[in-house]
């Protein structure tokens, strides 16, 4: 039987994956499906695909919001349907967290192959601007902008450091080592030492610093997820007191001292969530 709280879990449920497609890897799958084309119409001239699927997504997710609105405010009352899409927006926001994080993560791990790669391709005697191509294919992100700046101007007799140094749009996760990179190159340009060696140091270095990264973060997964797993206890509590018969839901969605116990339950375990997070992040370092 269609309940209304079944009905709107699955808005809610349809809204959250509206609101978390992420938009690189649905055009990336539908760039394995057919070849890019030219733009046709005045609509795909002004409007990327990254920008036309964004906006479809957004709209999506705004019909889908309001139908959680309408449909929860008639059926399960307003204090459900603000938890609702208050959660909607808490889970949205984590998701976002955690894609960033792993496209961080990633654009990371292109940079070290980057450097990897230039040394080798500088040791068996390649140009700078064919060994800054090599690497550029292997970066990610922000910072294979960066290196592709920094091939053109290679190429065209231009400042190489200055183009590594350039801001993007979007900043990198790798800031210090792209800056050392600019470093090495401009010393080793004006001095006329080996650049590969420089290279090849600073990817060793690149390397172990993420090698240690990566220890820190698995030594803070435990209480990562203590702190997770404490946050989600007060669902099971009231979970576990529907099964032994009592009516939870409406004592806290209907009455006033039930409303005043679950406003403050859940600002407090958002103040937990988000004091635990910072002790976890100041640990980690910058």
């Amino acid at each position: 039987m269609l309940t209304a709280e079944v009905l709107v879990g699955l808005l809610t449920g349809l809204a959250l994956v509206a609101l978390a497609l992420p938009g690189e890897g649905a055009l990336r799958l539908a760039g394995l499906s057919r070849p890019p084309t030219a733009p046709t119409g005045p609509v795909s001239a002004a409007l990327p695909a990254a920008a036309r699927h964004a906006l479809t997504t957004s709209v999506l997710a705004g019909l889908l919001l309001a139908g959680l609105l309408l449909v929860g405010q008639a059926l399960a009352g307003t204090a459900a349907t603000v938890l609702l899409v208050v959660g909607s927006l808490a889970v949205r926001h984590r998701l976002r967290a955690r894609s960033a994080g792993r496209t961080r993560d990633r654009e990371r791990d292109g940079a070290g192959e980057a450097c990897t790669a230039l040394a080798a391709e500088l040791r068996s005697g390649r140009s700078a601007a064919d060994a800054l191509a090599v690497a550029a294919d292997l970066a990610h992100g922000p910072s294979r902008e960066r290196l592709r700046a920094a091939v053109a101007a290679a190429r065209l007799g231009g400042d190489v450091p200055a183009a590594l140094r350039a801001p993007t749009d979007t900043p990198t996760a790798v800031p210090g080592l792209l800056s050392a990179l600019a470093a090495c190159w401009q010393v080793c340009s004006g001095s006329g030492t080996g650049l590969a060696a420089s290279v090849d140091r600073l990817a060793r270095s690149h390397r172990a610093r993420e090698e240690q990264r990566r220890a820190v973060e698995t030594a803070l997964a435990g209480p990562r997820s203590t702190a997770g797993l404490l946050a989600v206890l007060p669902l099971a509590g009231i979970g576990l007191a529907a099964a032994l018969g009592a009516d939870p839901l409406h004592v806290l969605l209907h009455t006033t001292a039930g409303l005043i116990c679950l406003v403050g339950g859940i600002a407090l375990d958002a103040l937990g969530v988000w004091w635990t997070g910072r002790i976890v992040a100041r640990a980690a370092g910058p």
